[in-house]
């Protein structure tokens, strides 16, 4: 028999691309957006890692920032309009394991968190020559960094049973998470006590990460951001096949 993975993955692929002018353009302008304002009031007063200019430094974190909400909205979004429209059956009825699902779900979220991620990106040589010092780091980083909010995503939608549920969970832990993770600043640029704070936000060492792939310099060791994305990823994988192993919320 074979598997519906492949079909469930190319659902989850084709609904974002269909709709690329909202999935994808939009994102890219709201980067482009911030990019302006943020270059045109900073650039000249703030210089990161001793020579990288304000403009140069904001870019990968304007990257990682689109990326994650993205690769968040993705699952989550699908999961939540086919809870409320009642086509969710339609993905339980085949014979779909858990891990099969968990994988379309995770690698669509990856895929367009990706996809818009490399628009902002390519928009952002029209300002700014940016280095890429060390590719490698950078798709690292990138693809964990999507799968984290991909599994956080799945969470939610299968968490959520409202869309108001949904947005609760995106307001009051993704965005703020997101926005306090250093995209804007460098970390010690803080005081000392929200240093503090921030070093327990795990998306801050997606970011930091992410840089140091573009500048080979960054405020937390390399390695050490790879270890804390790397565990917190495997953690929320863990947990998120554990809910669909068990039907929560799923066979009501």
């Amino acid at each position: 028999m074979g598997s519906g993975f492949p079909t469930l993955l190319r659902k989850e692929l084709m609904r974002f691309w269909k709709v690329g002018f909202q999935t994808i353009a939009a994102p890219v302008l709201t980067a482009l957006m911030y990019l302006l304002i943020f270059a045109h009031v900073l650039e000249g007063r703030v210089t990161v890692y001793d020579s990288v200019p304000y403009t140069a430094f904001l870019i990968p974190g304007l990257m990682m920032m689109s990326m994650l909400q993205n690769a968040f909205a993705n699952p989550s979004s699908s999961l939540i309009q086919s809870r409320i429209t009642g086509n969710l059956v339609f993905i339980l009825l085949p014979p779909l394991s858990h891990r099969e699902i968990f994988a379309a779900y995770l690698l669509a979220s990856i895929a367009r968190g990706i996809c818009v991620g490399l628009c902002v990106w390519l928009v952002s040589l029209f300002f700014v020559s940016l280095p890429l010092a060390k590719p490698l780091w950078v798709l690292v980083f990138a693809v964990l960094s999507c799968g984290i909010m991909g599994t956080l995503g799945l969470i939610a939608g299968l968490w959520s049973e409202k869309f108001d549920q949904l947005a609760a969970f995106q307001n009051f832990l993704i965005m703020p998470a997101t926005f306090l993770s250093g995209v804007f600043y460098s970390i010690h640029s803080l005081p000392p006590f929200w240093q503090t704070v921030s070093h327990w936000n795990p998306l801050l060492y997606t970011i930091d990460g992410f840089r140091y792939g573009f500048f080979a310099a960054s405020d937390i060791s390399p390695w050490f951001s790879l270890t804390v994305v790397a565990s917190v990823f495997v953690a929320l994988c863990l947990i998120s096949l554990r809910l669909l192993a068990s039907g929560y919320k799923l066979r009501n």
